[in-house]
């Protein structure tokens, strides 16, 4: 890749790495529901200049597909993550977003009749055993909080939505819609579907300036202009490099829970990380382990395409 390329792939790692952090920082002032929606009514109000003749076009011709991804891919996940941020530290809900391409394959092999190759599998395992270090690191199997056990859920709950938006997209808008159009209709969908509830359960006290700041920066840089710096990455470089960063999003998650909140790394945190990213690399194929006369030795080979 071109070093601008590699540069932002970087910044977007650290964008989506750094939502975490603004979450974090604004969830228990705003309460979930009213910071999920004040993302995505941001983002929507921020994405508005991308609103091209072409795109409304679209966006009006696949209204009914890119409401479901807007509710299975924004809404929803801004929800819960959120929640979940009200009781974890920023660094684990970002450890715990890597698992999605791990959800995507296992539910594509058990739903959708995708074959896995054993190296696809073995990730799998991999991936999931990561999973259970860091729940069990964290909250424990018997001697967890309450709280912190139903932040785990929902950080789940929201890989489990961007798993069905994942499917769901690839079969029904592969055509006839470009992907910024699917992006930017899709946060006007959350916003719109997520507005009530933000007036309903508007918190009765009036957040500090530092998380009306933290909502500015989930709504404008980590959603509105991370989802352009994305899309414009894959059509530059494709999709398969483009999905390098969710190996950076939990990197720079721990690293800005560390710097900004004085989070504590863990051994939980570490492992399970380290784990469940080897798991997705081999899982996604980024990854591969080549056999050499007749599996005398093993090498490790990285695939850019």
């Amino acid at each position: 890749m071109k070093t601008s390329d590699i540069t932002a792939l970087v910044v977007l790692g650290a964008l989506w790495g750094a939502s975490f952090l603004f979450m974090r920082m604004g969830a228990n002032e705003f309460g979930g529901m009213a910071l999920a929606g004040m993302r995505a009514i941001g983002a929507a109000i921020c994405s508005a200049p991308l609103l091209t003749r072409t795109r409304l076009t679209e966006m009006r011709t696949h209204w009914r597909d890119i409401a479901i991804v807007g509710i299975a891919n924004s809404a929803l996940p801004f929800v819960l993550f959120s929640f979940a941020a009200q009781s974890l530290p920023a660094g684990v809900s970002a450890i715990s977003d890597a698992i999605a391409p791990l959800l995507v394959a296992l539910s594509g092999w058990m739903l959708l009749g995708e074959k896995l190759n054993p190296m696809q599998a073995s990730g799998l395992v991999i991936g999931f055993t990561g999973v259970v270090w860091l729940v069990a690191g964290t909250v424990g199997f018997g001697g967890g909080t309450h709280a912190m056990g139903w932040a785990m859920a929902a950080c789940l709950g929201a890989n489990v939505c961007y798993t069905f938006g994942a499917h769901y997209s690839h079969r029904r808008l592969r055509s006839g819609v470009t992907p910024l159009s699917v992006a930017t209709g899709s946060q006007l969908a959350a916003a719109v579907l997520l507005l009530p509830f933000t007036v309903w359960m508007w918190p009765t006290r009036t957040p500090g300036w530092t998380a009306w700041l933290a909502v500015l920066g989930l709504a404008a840089l980590c959603t509105s202009l991370a989802y352009v710096l994305f899309y414009g990455l894959m059509a530059r470089v494709g999709a398969s490099r483009s999905m390098v960063v969710m190996f950076l999003i939990p990197v720079f998650g721990v690293v800005w829970g560390l710097v900004f909140l004085h989070e504590p790394v863990t051994l939980a945190m570490a492992g399970g990380c380290i784990v469940i990213l080897l798991g997705v690399a081999l899982t996604t194929g980024l990854l591969r382990l080549r056999r050499n006369r007749g599996a005398v030795s093993t090498e490790v080979v990285v695939e850019h395409s």
